[in-house]
């Protein structure tokens, strides 16, 4: 009998431990995995910037017929594919397209010049390659070329570094507060759900003053219209991070504020193209990154920064978008917490 007894055990827990993968194809099967995860992550982060280039830009083109005919002919030589052409009666709406991004740059010729107006503000990155285009056909056709930057960037910061780094930054500052709040508010959601508030405010203040006072990214001033439409750009930008991470967390717990935490910074970061703007990343990836809040969120400030906002309303009303989907999330969680509570002190009762 007692031999008995103490075989039962054993003989109930050998079907689990057979169940068990033997260590070794624990071990490679985790090694694999994570080799994969690897390779996913170098190609998120560094195929876009090696597929980035000039592509189908939008640009303008004014000059007689005959010269604009030869200069596009011309144009599509030195590079081909890079420019989608179009034509102005003049070189006034041509400079108000592109202070009304409409085109990224343009050009005015005849038959002995090329004049390439440009808009660093826009992008730096476009900008020096409308130049180099330019000399390229210019020296090609023998012709004289002059580079006019039409919205320039500030002197302070000439290559745009500023702005064109703000990606990290703004999916830092919607991820870690939805952590920091809940952390310090675990089951007082009004003030939690204020404190994302609060901070989103808050970040858009701080970096603006960052932006336009430490590192002269703009040239606005604290009282300016242009200083607070940036921040009030940047602050959209962190709530349209923050809020949906939250109601994430509320509707489907740590797992679903993981999720959207990975899908914000490697797919949201990487594509977002604020440094050279969507336009000089492959077209699939400025697609998922203008969809995300950070590349919207960069459009939106660049828009406010430098253009009165010009170009920037698409990327305002998906920043609103995802605002809208959080929020919905966020009362979503709520009602469902209040029927499960409910649902414990009827069966308590």
């Amino acid at each position: 009998m007692t031999t008995t007894a103490n075989r039962a055990p054993d003989a109930q827990a050998d079907p689990v431990a057979e169940k068990t993968p033997h260590p070794v194809l624990m071990l490679l099967g985790l090694t694999v995995g994570l080799g994969v995860i690897l390779v996913l992550l170098l190609l998120v982060f560094i195929l876009p910037s090696l597929k980035s280039g000039a592509h189908d830009l939008r640009v303008g083109v004014v000059g007689p017929v005959a010269a604009v005919d030869s200069f596009e002919r011309s144009l599509e030589a030195a590079d081909p594919g890079a420019y989608d052409t179009r034509r102005f009666t003049s070189e006034d709406d041509l400079r108000a397209a592109i202070e009304n991004r409409d085109v990224v740059g343009g050009f005015v010729v005849d038959d002995t010049s090329i004049d390439a107006l440009v808009a660093s503000a826009g992008s730096a990155t476009i900008s020096g390659n409308l130049a180099a285009t330019a000399q390229a056909v210019g020296k090609a056709t023998d012709r004289a070329v002059e580079v006019d930057d039409v919205v320039a960037l500030p002197a302070a910061d000439p290559t745009g570094i500023g702005i064109g780094g703000l990606a990290f930054p703004l999916v830092f500052g919607g991820i870690v507060p939805v952590v920091a709040f809940r952390k310090v508010f675990p089951r007082s959601e009004g003030w939690y759900h204020a404190g994302l508030f609060g901070f989103s405010l808050l970040g858009g203040f701080i970096v603006a003053c960052m932006l336009d006072f430490v590192f002269g990214s703009i040239d606005a001033g604290l009282w300016s219209a242009e200083f607070w439409a940036v921040a009030g750009a940047i602050a959209l930008g962190i709530g349209a991070l923050a809020f949906p991470l939250a109601g994430l967390q509320g509707v489907f717990g740590a797992k679903g504020f993981t999720l959207g935490a990975m899908v914000m910074m490697f797919l949201g970061n990487p594509f977002a193209g604020i440094a050279a703007t969507a336009a000089w990343l492959p077209s699939w990836a400025a697609v998922v990154g203008q969809i995300l809040p950070p590349g919207a969120a960069g459009t939106l400030v660049r828009a406010a920064a430098y253009f009165h906002g010009a170009g920037g309303a698409t990327a305002g009303l998906t920043l609103a978008a995802w605002m809208i989907v959080g929020l919905v999330l966020i009362a979503v969680g709520l009602r469902r917490n209040l029927v499960s509570s409910a649902a414990e002190a009827g069966a308590a009762a």
